[in-house]
């Protein structure tokens, strides 16, 4: 399997950490050097292993926000 290049442009923040010192992170990411999407997945503390996520374009982002605003959370 060839090696996945990732560079993390702008943390945006951390939504959540677990016990295990993993957070749940957004963040701009280059990956294998392409244009920079936004990506929601959880990582470890030093950025070096990470789990299943997300990544968005920022028209996919925009939509995303709109859609969340609209919802009736209480």
């Amino acid at each position: 399997m060839a090696k996945l290049k990732y560079e993390i442009i702008e943390t945006i923040g951390i939504i959540t950490e677990s016990a295990k010192g993993w957070n749940k992170e957004l963040n701009l990411i280059s990956w294998n050097d392409r244009e920079p999407k936004y990506d929601l997945r959880d990582w470890d503390q030093n950025h070096e292993k990470m789990g299943k996520g997300i990544t968005l374009s920022k028209e996919e982002l925009i939509k995303l926000k709109n859609l969340i605003n609209e919802l009736d959370l209480d």
